[in-house]
């Protein structure tokens, strides 16, 4: 039985690094949210724009969290040197971007417009937007091929 669970545990390493990340990724979101929301304190409730503003710097703080732990531990990128890692990064960072949108769009289709249940949309945007980034990763950011080298060529 311990085979089979270490069978499978090396077979869906990807998968499973993924979501412990994407999980961690998600709690680097929302603690910079709070922190900025608590420092902020009653001016976010004055000024509106201070909670779009906190909400940017956890989506970034978020996306750069999980570029790295996408880079190092999901994926293994092997690229090395300035350019090659920031073209990583600018890759990773349009994704990302790209289901941001993604998730906005489903918002205005489907709770704006068809009036479904926001906690509904969101969870169902969240798996998509999962899925999309996962695959944006491996097979754009992050994909293996036979001639990379340590230099990143």
């Amino acid at each position: 039985m311990i085979e089979k669970i270490k069978a499978l545990l090396s077979r869906f390493r990807e998968q499973i690094l993924y979501l412990i990340f994407g999980g961690l990724t998600k709690v680097v979101d929302w603690g910079v949210s709070f922190l900025l929301y608590y420092f902020w304190g009653e001016a976010i409730e004055e000024m509106v724009f201070l909670v779009h503003a906190a909400n940017v710097v956890a989506w970034a703080a978020a996306v750069l969290f999980a570029f790295v732990t996408n880079r190092i531990w999901v994926f293994e990128s092997k690229k090395r040197g300035f350019f090659p890692v920031m073209g990583e990064l600018v890759a990773f960072a349009g994704g990302r971007v790209m289901t941001l949108l993604l998730q906005e769009g489903m918002f205005l289709v489907f709770h704006d417009w068809l009036h479904i249940n926001a906690y509904a949309v969101k969870l169902i945007a969240a798996v998509l937007v999962i899925i999309a980034n996962y695959f944006i990763s491996k097979l754009l950011v992050f994909r293996k091929k036979t001639n990379d080298t340590v230099s990143g060529k």
